[in-house]
């Protein structure tokens, strides 16, 4: 089944997607040419600001996939604040916890030597945060390399295995300060590339053209199951944090 937090997907197509399409692999293939298309932009946007924002993730989504998606540049707590997101067991962030987490990221991931040092868990408080219906993991790759490129180094991410860096990602959410994905990316860590070859750095990475409809709904976020988890999530995480 279609992820379908809207609840429209057979009236308005696949999260309401400019063409109203319902076929996943075309939208891919929208997505992918919409992300492709946009990356330049967005990264001369991200790197005219001096101090990264949460503002500047939403308008560097916008700016990605405008073309397929009317709402992006929206997080869920505008247009999904009722619901609980995952993806393969993975609970991402309440929806008023979202920026919360993004903050978090931008806050570490502005400081250079806690970026140069652990770029793995500023990406983990990134995908932890979830801001997206869509479109998350390409967001917050355009946004880390920006961090990174910052901070003096880049992430090799062609060279990255997909299934051993969603593991240790899984892992950092699950139990972000431990070290899990800084550990597994430490290997990948270059140099600086230069700014203006961000963007063919990126297109480079193999299978960035993603899978659409990954996520799914667990519930609404008042359901005393989904309260349950969350509340059991926010104590593991405050552990971990607590223990870095």
């Amino acid at each position: 089944m279609a992820f379908d937090p809207f609840g429209d997907f057979e009236s308005r197509g696949y999260l309401r997607n400019t063409a109203q399409e319902k076929d996943l692999e075309i939208v891919r293939r929208l997505e992918h040419v919409s992300f492709t298309t946009g990356l330049d932009e967005a990264f001369n946007q991200l790197f005219a600001v001096n101090q990264l924002t949460y503002q500047d993730v939403l308008n560097a989504h916008r700016t990605l996939f405008e073309a397929v998606y009317p709402w992006a540049g929206e997080d869920r707590t505008d247009n999904a604040p009722e619901l609980a997101i995952s993806r393969g067991g993975v609970l991402f962030a309440h929806p008023q916890d979202i920026r919360r987490a993004t903050d978090t990221a931008l806050t570490k991931g502005q400081t250079n030597e806690f970026m140069r040092q652990k770029p793995g868990e500023v990406m983990g408080y990134l995908a932890f945060g979830h801001p997206f219906l869509d479109g998350n993991g390409r967001t917050i790759m355009v946004v880390h390399s920006v961090l990174a490129q910052r901070a003096g180094i880049s992430i090799d991410w062609a060279s990255t295995d997909k299934s051993a860096y969603l593991s240790a990602l899984t892992q950092e959410i699950d139990n972000p300060g431990k070290g899990h994905l800084d550990n597994y990316l430490r290997p990948f860590v270059r140099t600086a590339i230069a700014q203006d070859q961000l963007a063919t750095h990126i297109k480079e990475v193999p299978g960035l053209s993603g899978v659409v409809g990954g996520d799914e709904v667990v519930g609404k976020i008042d359901e005393p199951a989904v309260k349950e988890r969350y509340k059991a999530q926010r104590l593991q995480r405050q552990r971990s944090e607590g223990g870095a």
